[in-house]
């Protein structure tokens, strides 16, 4: 998808020469802590922005070359939902359709699903603007998958999502998954990463330091030196400096000692019940 991706802002790297292939049937976990270059990366592959060296294809047609093709086989769910929220959910969702050149009894079957599976049928027809953030959010992920694409790209998808929603979208993608699309998830919820990818990859500096399924991952942890074998150990030891590595082990450290203190689990409010017993 992505070979020696490479892109500058004033002659300051931001991305450095990735290479990320995204297998069809699988779900592609993209990490990294604020700044490493994944929102970038992300642009650079739906094509909003250009890179500065390296190339971007999807399912074959090259993003520069065959700009249209390539992105009529991709959904994307940006950061930050954009949408016309002049428009209700239904006209907004047509509207969509129409632009990927569905026809009208396609895009009308694709739009009652999105909405029945988001649970968004009771206010299909109010304008967006009166929507919450979750409400917009899962317009956004409808439009995204309404026309069934080969390729999925979403750049922290569940945030403002409720539980259930997140559920019923972990189960969206697994289907889709199943069915051969590609997709990437790209979000700052570990345990989002580990139960829903098949591999991940850890971004860090504009770097790609770490890509695996996570028992190839936790395999790797020693010769990475880091301090344990779960994602979130993996990630602090890769992405995190040295001062907040410190902060982190200090903070432990304390939890530990006050565990030992209090074997039974006593914190505070225990020990103050106890005393007033």
């Amino acid at each position: 998808m992505a070979r020696s991706l490479h892109k500058e802002y004033d002659r300051h790297p931001v991305v450095k020469d990735l290479n990320l292939a995204i297998r069809p049937g699988e779900v592609y976990g993209l990490l990294g802590p604020n700044g490493s270059g994944k929102s970038t990366t992300i642009r650079m592959l739906t094509g909003i922005l250009e890179p500065t060296k390296g190339t971007v294809s999807v399912c074959g047609h090259d993003m520069k070359r065959s700009p249209e093709m390539a992105k009529a086989s991709l959904g994307y769910v940006p950061d930050e939902p954009v949408l016309y929220e002049k428009l209700t959910a239904l006209e907004f969702l047509d509207f969509v359709g129409e632009l990927y050149s569905l026809p009208k009894a396609v895009r009308r079957a694709a739009m009652r699903e999105m909405l029945h599976l988001l649970d968004l049928e009771d206010r299909s027809g109010d304008r967006i603007e009166s929507y919450s953030r979750g409400m917009k959010q899962k317009v956004a992920i409808s439009a995204a998958l309404l026309h069934n694409p080969q390729v999925l790209i979403m750049d922290e998808p569940i945030t403002g999502l409720d539980p259930i929603t997140v559920r019923v979208l972990k189960g969206m993608l697994r289907k889709m998954a199943r069915s051969g699309a590609a997709i990437l998830l790209s979000t700052h919820i570990l345990e989002v990463a580990e139960r829903l990818c098949d591999r991940i990859g850890i971004l860090v500096d504009g770097f790609l330091v770490a890509e695996g399924t996570m028992a190839e991952l936790s395999a790797k942890a020693p010769e990475m030196s880091v301090g344990g074998t779960t994602l979130e150990d993996i990630f602090v030891g890769l992405a995190a400096g040295e001062e907040h590595k410190d902060i982190i082990d200090s903070l432990e450290a304390d939890e530990r000692e006050a565990s030992i203190a209090s074997p039974r689990g006593g914190g505070p409010a225990n020990q103050e019940r106890n005393v007033g017993a």
